[in-house]
């Protein structure tokens, strides 16, 4: 039976030290669930560090602990990003880095503080989570519990569903990741879609992404990326900082056999972006690079058997052509050389039927649903 709300209280985080507590509450929280992967600490640190992460530039944040019978009991975030409401013309903020003990009273309060403090600065409702912007890890866990999460990806316990909608959230979309495995690839039906794209487009071609001009190629991605999903739920256009912030921290574990850029004569028209899946690393690791964690890092990469479709997009006038599936298909067989067996796809928003129907034709099965939550102030 639950104890009275009065045995809950909540901290405005204020100094470093409860910072600290902050960041560090998910380490112990899921200390005995199997699933959970470990972020690596300084990743975590980096995220909420106005200094480092240009999201902050246009966006302010408050960061609340909770307590139950003074012990630590849940954290959340309380989120504003201008650049989202004024792309938008809305007055949303955002709730994130949720994380809390299975007692609703506590989440109850986590959300009325965080809630009072969005309505206190002109925000209309809330959505979430995101953890800090939409272009970081976004969503709830709500089926896949018995899976590792992949690369840049949460997971969550089993009961935030409920403890959400007990606070009066409602779910807003739904993302869906696809699990293609070397067993599972429609191989053949895949290199048929191949033949027929490169007869309807002669003069298509498939190269890999150059490290050595990472520069260059982020500009590429980030016109298709700005074009390509300016339609879709959720989206505001990255500025340049985000996306040059975002290179420096992929291009040291992109590989570029599963990172590619689709040019019809000559001109870029599509990009896709796996990256292999390093949680199969840093389970291990508690979120600690020192002692030992950069060594288990060079030891164990090229054992890494699966890879993440992270991102991916096409300029709206060549979407629906198949240029997508010939994408896949570059991965799926430098897959197959190199050793990989499985690949996330994914996320995809519920409501992009193409991307969902490509997953599907390329041999993929639903594999974890996340949950966007809203709620009106």
């Amino acid at each position: 039976m639950e104890s009275s709300p009065k045995s809950n209280s909540v901290t405005f985080i204020t100094t470093d030290v409860e910072k600290k507590e902050f960041i560090n509450f998910p380490y112990s929280h899921y200390e005995d669930d199997e699933y959970w992967v470990p972020p690596l600490l300084m990743e975590q640190k980096k995220l909420l560090n106005p200094q480092k992460n240009p999201f902050y530039k246009n966006a302010e944040i408050a960061l609340f602990n909770a307590e139950h019978e003074g012990k630590p009991a849940g954290r959340l975030a309380a989120i504003i990003d201008h650049r989202y409401n004024d792309y938008h013309n809305a007055k949303t903020g955002f709730f994130g880095f949720f994380e809390c003990i299975d007692r609703q009273s506590t989440a109850d309060l986590l959300f009325r503080v965080a809630e009072d403090w969005l309505r206190d600065r002109g925000m209309a409702d809330v959505l979430g989570p995101a953890n800090p912007s939409m272009m970081d890890e976004i969503g709830i866990l709500v089926e896949g519990f018995d899976k590792y999460p992949s690369i840049m990806m949460p997971y969550h316990k089993s009961y935030y569903d409920e403890l959400l909608k007990g606070s009066g959230y409602e779910k807003e979309m739904d993302l869906l990741t696809y699990l293609v495995t070397q067993d599972s690839v429609d191989r053949d039906r895949a290199n048929r879609a191949m033949e027929i794209v490169k007869k309807r487009l002669p003069s298509i071609s498939i190269r890999k992404i150059k490290l050595k001009k990472i520069k260059e190629e982020v500009k590429i991605i980030r016109e298709i990326f700005n074009s390509a999903w300016k339609n879709n739920w959720g989206f505001i256009p990255l500025s340049s900082e985000e996306f040059d912030a975002l290179a420096k921290d992929l291009k040291t574990i992109v590989d570029p056999d599963f990172a590619h850029i689709a040019e019809i004569d000559g001109k870029p028209v599509a990009f896709s972006v796996a990256l292999p899946d390093y949680n199969q690393i840093f389970r291990d690791m508690n979120g600690k690079l020192l002692p030992f964690g950069w060594l288990k890092i060079l030891i164990k990469k090229n054992k890494i058997d699966k890879v993440r479709t992270a991102l991916m997009g096409v300029i709206p006038e060549y979407q629906g052509r198949g240029i997508d599936v010939l994408l896949h298909r570059e991965a799926i067989e430098n897959g197959l050389v190199e050793g990989v067996y499985s690949s996330e796809v994914g996320w995809i928003l519920e409501n992009n039927v193409q991307m969902v129907r490509v997953a599907e034709k390329i041999g993929g099965t639903l594999d974890k649903r996340y949950r966007m939550y809203k709620k009106t102030l």
